[in-house]
């Protein structure tokens, strides 16, 4: 029985180096996997993991950049932590000296490069557009433009790749999101019967303030001119009616400088001349801000009819006609004074 027990303890050793083997492989694996990648001491790169990429296209890649050592290890490494499935799309900034295992927590993370489009209250769909259009990490083809003032003016992140038409669709649900939000607690016996009317109206507030922080005031002042059968007499409607928006300009020595509205644009008749239409023009003349929707709908209660800036990048209000004259009179001599001390 001899050969039996010279067998059994060669079963023994095989199974004991067999096993020294594998745990022999399974550390050096394990150690691979941890170990910095072959880009230590270098410099972080960017990577783009498109929409349906699997393990064996990513781990080629990320060798082919020198951040993994072995395409085949990335995988098994995947595999082996479980993350095969859990890799997210997007760009992505890659340590360096980042591990394989490093590597796969950062795509599972999702934690991706985002990319902003800002659309700055104010804008027109058309400049809004063109913003979008000229964004490189945007794919696809431009959208047909939605209808003026649509868009809820923010900025937005997106990742490389979204696109265009995502991008529209985003900014316009931003704002119906926000109406949907606000419509419901509009003051009581506003002259706004609709949400386009308001986003009309709030449009107008926006060119008029520009952000000053007195949106409400302003509001008001259309609310009650609206309430009273009074026109808007607002300036940036005719601009829109004239240049849908675009800044009006004119040469001066050779290069185009902004100007002012000429008397005889201002006596033009067009559908958004305020001077001369009654009520609201026929659609917004600009994508209002969260904040000039918000002014329309909820108004400062005052009897101001009138106002003009004041020099100090607000407004001065007023109640008469003839209290507005003087402050108007105040805002011409500050502008005099600003040219003469320009030189001009």
């Amino acid at each position: 029985m001899k050969w039996v027990t010279r067998a059994l303890v060669a079963l023994f050793i095989l199974i004991v180096l067999a096993g020294a083997v594998i745990g022999g492989a399974f550390f050096w694996f394990q150690q691979q996997i941890h170990m910095e990648g072959p880009a230590a001491g270098g410099e972080d790169q960017i990577v783009l993991i498109e929409r349906g990429s699997g393990v064996i296209r990513i781990g080629q890649q990320l060798e082919d950049v020198g951040l993994v050592s072995d395409a085949r290890l990335f995988r098994l490494a995947a595999r082996f932590t479980d993350k095969q499935d859990g890799i997210k799309a997007g760009e992505y900034e890659i340590p360096a000296d980042a591990s394989m295992v490093d590597i796969l927590d950062l795509l599972e993370s999702g934690k991706v490069i985002l990319h902003a489009v800002q659309v700055i209250e104010g804008a027109t769909i058309a400049q809004a557009m063109r913003v979008i259009e000229e964004a490189e990490f945007l794919t696809g083809d431009m959208p047909a433009a939605p209808a003026e003032g649509a868009f809820l003016p923010d900025t937005y992140h997106f990742v490389r790749g979204t696109t265009r038409e995502e991008v529209v669709n985003r900014l316009i649900n931003a704002q119906r999101n926000l109406l949907d939000d606000i419509w419901p607690t509009r003051q009581e016996g506003l002259p706004i019967s609709s949400r386009d009317e308001a986003i009309i109206l709030a449009s107008i507030v926006e060119k008029e303030t520009g952000g000053i922080k007195d949106d409400d005031l302003v509001a008001g002042v259309f609310i009650n001119r609206l309430n009273r059968g009074m026109r808007l007499e607002s300036d940036p409607t005719i601009i829109y009616g004239i240049s849908k928006g675009e800044r009006l300009t004119r040469v001066v020595n050779g290069e185009e400088v902004q100007r002012g509205i000429y008397l005889s644009e201002k006596n033009r008749e067009t559908p958004y001349n305020t001077y001369f239409i009654a009520g609201l023009p026929p659609t917004p003349i600009c994508n209002p801000s969260a904040a000039a929707l918000r002014a329309v709908l909820q108004p400062a209660e005052s009897e101001y009819l009138f106002f003009v800036a004041d020099g100090t990048g607000g407004h001065a209000f007023s109640r008469t006609y003839a209290e507005h004259l003087r402050n108007v009179a105040k805002w011409r001599r500050i502008e005099r004074d600003r040219r003469e001390a320009n030189g001009g």
